[in-house]
């Protein structure tokens, strides 16, 4: 084949590669397009986000900025949609770690949090904490890091996000095993490991093995280290991963290097060397090449040394590893002074340090230049919310004139009949402040009553029981009474604290029964127990009655059921407490018998209560008691139900 034929040939390639670039590039640049035309609404952003990270190695290996993921973002914050922020800005930030820009990664990560915690979406908290303690791993903040991750591993716990729990433990280890605390971080592996291996994640799995393979080697413990680095790598040849497969071959090669088993130390590391050509980062090769140059001069054989590390210096000096050449030159200086020859040392010192210059120069050059990319992002983000507010402002000028214009219109009518309203307002007001200071005053008679009895309670559990049941019982009931003393400074709370101190006098119930009865909460899905609220302590009087009443007195062998159910029927709070206790005839024919004389002042109390409810409300509050029976007449139980008028935040 002629000179002219090559030429042409190569010509023809270029050209095909061009063109399959192209390609590439108007498709993806016509789905972009093709999104934008979308409705502007949520989905629109989940869209934006997917698709950015379908096309994300086109735009990373041209060295552009992720149109969807800015797109994304830039919608998010028009709509104040905080899980599409934190969503876009986690996705920028990964994007940017990836390509070593670690201080501006920590910033989108930041970001990310913020929005997170403003959506309330706890997953995404963690998932950003975690994606920030990365960041500052890499940039050696560990201890900020830890602290990210720590904060991470205790939300994932609370909603049992596996991912996040893997990923956060994982990390805290690795923070560990930076910081030679290698039993803390072993045991976080071990952890991480687990759940991992109960998802059947073979990648995690593998990583996790490989931790704990240097965990071990630092501990000084290289048979058991070698034992892990095998493991992991056969995780990683099944899914085969020559990444992964390298990275062991390595590690086992370092740990036989450490025994002084040259002989295996040569053929994992030469092992490493043959894999790292599937491997697209050509970082490894070099590394392959600079560890067997140091295992050779481990064994005093200098020239041959002198040669792997000459193909570490050459591959890297290829490819611009800097920090590698900086090692490499540094072990050749090392290699020349065990062989004696001092001058050669020197040299390959300078070198390495020139080098060193260089890297610090580089580093000092992209922190101002991150730095600077921060400043230019949070500007342009201020750019938009200062638009979003110059919009605001023109639509509440907008609606600024038409209720000036509809209030002067509706002024005369209003001047007309407001002295009458003002008049019957006047009065209302009066009587409603009346009935509230009795309301207030009938909460005032129910507390202590509540906590008398309780005080009894804990009295008669200490004498008979041990310190530590007691200790138990003590901290629930002094949670209890922080919650009731802060939820009756209000005349409404919400559902989820009130029924969390209605499940805390259940559990203190049901330890100083010795567990004669269960109980079951069932909230109506379509409750937002966070918005939806209802008066303080206003179910407990009627639980207490059903379990000293009712579930107390069964037989020992049958176990007491209690049942708590809220429905939300149109605008009313309907609570229904049912117990499969013994009856009301059979409870008042047992009061007769042992001559109690006591009657219950926290019902009377809160069924005064309910009264003023629908007094001040003028809706639907009522109390019904319904005996339970079964075919033969046999009383099975009782039900209460409380209707109260349905209260939200907004």
């Amino acid at each position: 084949m002629s000179i002219k034929d090559v030429c042409f040939l190569c010509w023809l390639l270029l050209g095909a590669c061009l063109g399959a670039g192209a390609q590439d590039s108007l498709r993806t640049y016509r789905l972009l397009d093709s999104v934008r035309q979308l409705r502007a609404d949520t989905a629109k952003v989940s869209l934006l986000i997917k698709k950015g990270g379908e096309n994300a190695r086109y735009f990373d290996n041209h060295k552009l900025d992720n149109p969807f993921w800015q797109e994304a973002l830039t919608l998010s914050q028009q709509l104040r949609f905080f899980q599409g922020i934190s969503r876009a800005y986690n996705e920028i930030g990964t994007s940017k770690r990836n390509k070593s820009l670690y201080i501006v990664a920590e910033d989108y990560h930041e970001k990310a949090l913020k929005a997170a915690e403003e959506a309330k979406d706890t997953s995404l908290i963690a998932f950003s904490l975690n994606n920030a303690g990365v960041d500052c791993r890499r940039l050696d903040k560990l201890r900020k890091g830890f602290d990210y991750h720590m904060r991470a591993l205790v939300l994932a716990e609370q909603i049992n996000d596996i991912r996040n729990i893997c990923v956060a433990t994982n990390s805290i280890g690795n923070i560990q095993l930076t910081m030679e605390k290698y039993g803390d971080a072993i045991q976080h592996f071990n952890h991480a490991l687990e759940l991992e291996e109960k998802s059947h994640n073979d990648l995690g799995v593998a990583i996790n093995l490989g931790n704990l393979g240097y965990a071990y080697q630092g501990q000084g413990k290289l048979d058991l280290a070698i034992q892990y680095y095998k493991r992991s790598l056969n995780m990683n040849l099944k899914m085969d991963r020559p990444i992964g497969i390298a990275i062991c071959y390595n590690a086992l090669g370092a740990a036989y290097k450490e025994k002084k088993d040259y002989a295996a130390a040569m053929y994992y590391l030469e092992k490493a060397l043959e894999v790292n050509d599937q491997v697209d980062d050509k970082v490894h090769v070099a590394e392959s090449y600079l560890s067997i140059g140091k295992l050779l001069g481990a064994q005093a054989k200098h020239e041959d040394a002198r040669k792997y590390i000459q193909q570490s210096i050459d591959v890297s000096t290829f490819w611009g590893f800097k920090s590698m050449l900086m090692d490499a030159y540094k072990a050749l200086a090392e290699d020349y002074k065990e062989s004696g020859d001092f001058e050669k040392s020197l040299e390959a010192v300078d070198k390495s340090l020139l080098y060193k210059d260089s890297i610090l120069d580089e580093r000092s050059a992209m922190a101002m230049t991150q730095m600077q990319t921060i400043y230019e992002v949070d500007r342009k983000d201020n750019q938009i919310r200062a638009l979003e507010h110059d919009k605001m402002l023109g639509a509440l000028r907008t609606k600024r004139n038409v209720a000036i214009s509809f209030f002067l219109a509706a002024f005369l009518l209003m001047a007309i009949v407001g002295g009458f309203f003002y008049i019957r307002h006047r009065n209302l007001k009066a009587n409603k402040q009346t009935l509230q200071l009795e309301l207030r005053s009938l909460r005032s008679q129910m507390n202590p009553h509540f906590i008398f009895n309780s005080l009894s309670s804990i009295h008669r559990y200490i004498w008979s029981n041990n310190q530590e049941e007691a200790s138990d019982y003590l901290t629930k009931f002094s949670r209890l009474m922080r919650l009731i003393l802060d939820n009756t400074q209000h005349t409404f709370v919400t559902l989820n604290k009130e029924l969390e101190s209605l499940r805390l006098y259940l559990d203190l119930e049901s330890l100083r029964c010795n567990g004669i009865f269960e109980y079951r909460f069932q909230i109506d899905t379509e409750i937002n127990d966070d918005e939806v609220l209802i008066p303080p302590m206003i179910l407990q009087p009627y639980v207490e009655n059903a379990i000293w009443h009712g579930l107390v007195h069964k037989l020992p062998e049958e176990k007491g059921l209690l049942d708590i159910s809220i429905i939300l029927q149109k605008r009313s709070l309907v609570c229904t407490i049912t117990d499969n206790g013994i009856g009301r005839k059979k409870a008042m024919e047992i009061k007769d018998r042992k001559g109690r004389l006591h009657n219950s002042v926290g019902m009377k109390v809160t069924e005064g209560r309910i009264d003023l409810i629908r007094k001040i409300n003028n809706k639907e509050a009522t109390v019904t008691v319904t005996d339970l029976e079964d075919e033969s007449g046999k009383a099975t139980g009782t039900r209460v139900t409380i209707v109260l008028p349905a209260e939200f935040i907004f």
